[in-house]
């Protein structure tokens, strides 16, 4: 994935240290070690359910864990559980040479408890959960929702803990400007902006992730898990008026009357002359107070741009086509029992976005601008997800159109497989969530076999790795990638019968919510160890910097990545409130090529972003259900 946040050309580099309004402080990473040393326990902080495996971790020197011994203590400083921690999973790093698992699977009494390591070493853990699935799910997908509530931008904005005010009302107006051209690596225009029409209300909607940014490309991506979320667990709070919010901007999005969908709102990278979104640190409504004209440096952050994906009336990046017409027919889904008439104009709107897409030539495909902010090479999972949600939601209705939908989805499904771009569910790639809405259509043992290769090369890398993560860590994406498998695997589950990865989505939720070298959750507010400093402009200049109070609730960030992507990077934009949590700590923890880093400026680890955060969403609703 490329970076949210490309390196910005306005610099301050600063200390690595949190500024409050009374001065400077550093904090540190909470501690659970009893005595110095190396040795940590590792846990999932987010809460292990009640009936599944349960897998926690010690890591430390061989030695120091060769007479160890484990046990579980309630929040009375009772001792429920006891044992010895299982053999080596590998080493982690030079101070770390050895990582033991700990089985709790006995463990199923709903309660919060702590594990302790004695013997040859001693250790406590933090506090963790117990507890059945619809009750730990529900509430971690509520807090997912909080975070929406928060990215929110128009006059339909929640106050929230960060206390939102409504933000960019002038893109009621909004002026079309042609497409944006970009140097090879996307940081700088190469020509000129022209503006071509106007104006066009593209408010509301979503921030993209820590910018002010909004794209139809990932704004449509997390809707599409926001109503699949909705649809089976449909009370969890909140969560339906978010994804009626989502699908607002997106039906703003497309104009049936011009036949034309607009990609994006605001101006990603700027030149030496213009700024972009990404060149200023400020609250979003901020912008509203600015008085710009013609030719002022801030002309665009003031009166932000708006850029179609494609000539009114001409064929749409079947991408871009795919996953907003998949989210008009899951509306389509969810509305025909309680209003058929909505949602046949729903389906309307869906299938001529699908009838329009550019399956002749679609290249290159349209995402974001400069691309390079979310490069993509699959289009046909969009297809089929679009027709095989447009095939359901005919059914529901009663309409005749549904088996040659049906038809299609099968088609574009062996597309796909024939692509050579086969990837799991994230951002780019989403056959997980069309295949399985295909076998809710009727079986297709190609399909299934698709998403068992999804999951089995997940679980091929995590048996090779220590704490048992299936995803890459030295890469963008590692935690998104990771609560794609788990909700793969449920999907899996449900469409096929067959729960083989069951204890395999557990580990990798598990590594997700803390049970990870770094022992630290990656998502805001989760667990007693999580992102402090986010790489977010609200949460860094409204929130609290200490991990405590005011909070992005339910953000999730990228997690750790390469060692290389972070190297030197210590750069912020004026304004920034500086903030760094434990960096010495974490260093400690840092290996296989990979580091983590919870500063304000890191946004390679610590920003937050929609699809990271919709994906967990739906692997916890789907795991609730």
């Amino acid at each position: 994935m490329s970076p949210r946040l490309p390196r910005p050309r306005v610099l301050v580099l600063g200390l690595v240290l949190c500024l409050g309004a009374g001065g400077i402080a550093w904090y540190a990473l909470p501690s659970h070690r009893d005595e110095p040393g190396p040795v940590a326990i590792r846990v999932d902080q987010g809460g292990y359910v009640s009936g599944e495996h349960k897998t926690a971790f010690v890591m430390g020197p061989r030695d120091k864990l060769a007479g160890t011994h484990f046990e579980v203590v309630d929040e009375a400083g009772r001792a429920v559980l006891d044992g010895v921690p299982g053999p080596s999973t590998g080493a982690w790093n030079g101070a770390y040479d050895t990582v033991r698992p700990l089985d709790l699977s006995t463990l199923t009494r709903s309660g919060t408890y702590r594990l302790r390591v004695t013997g040859t070493a001693k250790a406590t853990s933090p506090r963790f959960a117990v507890a059945p699935a619809s009750t730990l799910m529900k509430g971690l997908a509520a807090d997912n929702v909080r975070f929406f509530q928060a990215q929110r931008d128009g006059a339909d904005t929640v106050p929230g803990d960060l206390g939102r005010r409504p933000s960019h009302l002038a893109d009621r107006s909004a002026s079309v400007y042609a497409r944006p051209w970009y140097n090879d690596d996307g940081t700088e225009l190469t020509a000129p902006l022209r503006r071509t029409g106007g104006p066009v209300d593209v408010s509301g909607g979503w921030f993209d992730a820590g910018d002010y940014l909004k794209f139809t490309h990932t704004a449509s991506y997390a809707t599409d898990e926001l109503l699949l979320a909705q649809r089976e667990l449909p009370d969890t709070p909140g969560l339906a008026a978010e994804a009626a919010h989502g699908l607002s901007w997106l039906d703003k999005m497309w104009d049936g009357r011009t036949r034309t969908l607009y990609a994006q709102v605001g101006l990603g990278a700027g030149d030496k002359n213009l700024h972009g979104d990404h060149d200023v640190w400020r609250l979003p409504e901020a912008d509203d107070a600015l008085k710009v004209h013609d030719g002022d440096p801030d002309q665009l952050v003031g009166r932000r741009p708006v850029f179609r994906a494609h000539q009114p009336g001409a064929p749409i990046s079947p991408n871009l086509a795919g996953r907003v017409a998949a989210a008009f027919a899951l509306a389509a889904q969810l509305d025909a029992t309680r209003d058929p008439a909505a949602a046949r104009q729903w389906l309307d709107k869906a299938a001529a976005l699908y009838g329009q897409a550019d399956t002749d030539h679609p290249r290159p495909l349209v995402t974001t601008f400069p691309h390079a902010f979310y490069s993509e090479d699959s289009w046909q999972d969009d297809m089929e997800f679009a027709a095989a949600e447009l095939a359901l939601a005919a059914r529901k209705l009663g309409d005749g159109r549904a088996e040659g939908w049906h038809t299609q989805a099968g088609t574009w499904a062996r597309a796909y497989l024939a692509s050579g771009n086969l990837g799991t569910l994230d951002v780019s790639d989403v056959s997980a969530l069309a295949h399985a809405d295909l076998l809710r259509l009727g079986p297709s043992e190609p399909v299934a076999a698709d998403l068992r290769r999804q999951l089995a090369s997940g679980e091929r890398r995590a048996a090779k790795d220590p704490f048992r993560a299936g995803a890459r860590y030295t890469d963008f994406d590692a935690v998104p990638h990771t609560f794609g498998l788990v909700a793969t695997a449920a999907l899996y589950a449900r469409a096929t019968g067959d729960h083989h990865y069951d204890a395999f989505a557990g580990q990798q939720r598990g590594w997700a919510l803390g049970a990870n070298a770094w022992g630290t959750t990656f998502m805001i507010g989760t667990g007693e160890v999580f992102p402090h400093c986010p790489a977010h402009q609200v949460a860094n200049l409204a929130g609290s910097l200490t991990g405590r109070g005011a909070l992005l609730r339910g953000a999730v960030v990228n997690g750790p990545n390469g060692a290389k992507k972070l190297s030197g990077d210590n750069d912020t934009l004026d304004g920034t409130r500086a903030c760094a949590a434990g960096g010495a700590e974490w260093k400690r923890f840092d290996g296989k090529g990979a580091r983590y880093v919870d500063r304000v400026g890191a946004w390679q680890t610590v920003e937050p972003a929609d699809d990271f955060t919709s994906t967990a969403l739906l692997a916890f609703a789907l795991s609730a259900a």
